[in-house]
């Protein structure tokens, strides 16, 4: 199976990463890969990695940045059912959902659906103090130098999806469009953990670190989730704590949203968010045609590479296609960063995933 084509390259990742936020001109655009994980073995093996190695696939796929985050060190939170698996720090339980092409951890039980006043009150919330900052900081100089750093993820502080994986999506919309007190109390102090948490490690990794990854999952694949009206009243001034964190130090914000999301964008820009992510162009108003037309110059656009389309279910040429077409629109505004919408599905072809990547390197130049 073929390799990886690397082509010659004049930027360190981490100067390409930054470049790109700030609308210059790079080599080549920025790359990023999320695969779920039996894909991820199938691709790290045909890249001749056999144990699925994470490092090395990112660095064979031309990966340009990495993660930074704090380990655990407190006391057990939480206790997964009997068949079960829990998030130790989010509490939200999980079941195995076998397929064909492998299997999912997915959600269920909902510890707190249906919940009263005093399941909120008491649900454990981690304590911001009892993390490894200094493994952390150890980390970002091992790699920062080369590769760009971000803090955060996609779930983070994701106040919809977060908590509806603790309460059920129906009873965390329902919390937020009615106002209950007792569970927008949670929502509150769970926000304000993984915002103290999020400024200790920029303080521990300040020399570090290039940009915020944030996320919140407001749209289905038709229309938003939620009105603006009701994102303006209980989740703007969340997300607003953590833009003004991001920019108190001077780095770029990255917002990861699910589906049909551009509806929200005109805020995200009031707020001071840079880019945007995922961006899956089958959803309404999200195809790159529109993003550009619409935000091309004031957002960075990370994504538009469908996992449920070519990549998914045509061929290796199909998946080149799709992949030229989508940089020929968007590398014009010069901040796009190529990835997948969201992590590459296990149903995916390896050389269709091959094909992608090979697509970014001869085609992403500039």
């Amino acid at each position: 199976m073929s390799a990886i084509v690397r082509y010659t390259e004049t930027m360190s990742p981490k100067e390409r990463v930054r470049r790109t936020f700030e609308f210059d001109k790079t080599d080549r655009v920025t790359i990023g890969y999320e695969a779920n994980g039996a894909v991820h073995m199938r691709l790290s093996q045909a890249l001749g990695i056999p144990d699925g190695n994470l490092e090395l696939v990112y660095r064979a796929l031309g990966v340009d940045y990495r993660g930074v985050n704090p380990a655990y060190t407190g006391p057990q939170l939480f206790t997964a059912p009997k068949g079960r698996q829990v998030d130790p720090l989010e509490g939200f339980i999980m079941r195995w959902v076998p397929n064909e092409n492998g299997g999912y951890w997915d959600f269920c039980d909902f510890p707190l659906k249906d919940a009263d006043d005093e399941d909120f009150d008491n649900f454990p919330i981690p304590n911001p103090d009892d993390f490894d900052y200094a493994g952390a900081a150890e980390y970002a100089a091992s790699v920062g130098r080369e590769y760009a750093l971000y803090v955060g993820n996609p779930g983070v502080p994701d106040i919809i999806n977060s908590n509806g994986r603790i309460m059920g999506m129906e009873d965390v919309l329902c919390h937020l469009m009615l106002g209950d007190e007792a569970a927008l109390s949670l929502i509150q102090r769970r926000s304000d953990f993984f915002l103290a948490r999020m400024e200790r490690t920029i303080e521990a990794c300040r020399d570090y670190i290039d940009f915020v990854w944030l996320g919140e999952d407001l749209g289905t694949q038709i229309a938003p989730m939620i009105s603006l009206e009701l994102y303006r009243k209980e989740i703007k001034p969340l997300h607003k704590l953590f833009v003004d964190l991001a920019k108190s130090y001077d780095l770029p914000v990255l917002f990861h949203t699910c589906g049909s999301s551009s509806w929200v964008y005109e805020d995200f820009i009031e707020l001071g968010v840079r880019g945007v992510d995922t961006l899956q162009p089958e959803a309404h108003n999200m195809s790159p045609e529109y993003l550009v037309s619409r935000f091309g110059g004031r957002l960075n656009f990370r994504g538009c590479i469908s996992t449920a389309g070519p990549l998914a279910y045509g061929t290796p040429e199909d998946t080149e296609r799709v992949c030229r077409e989508t940089l020929e629109t968007m590398m014009p505004t010069r901040g796009y960063h190529f990835a997948p919408t969201h992590a590459i599905q296990d149903n995916t072809p390896v050389e269709n995933i091959i094909a992608m990547y090979n697509a970014a390197h001869k085609y992403g130049r500039y």
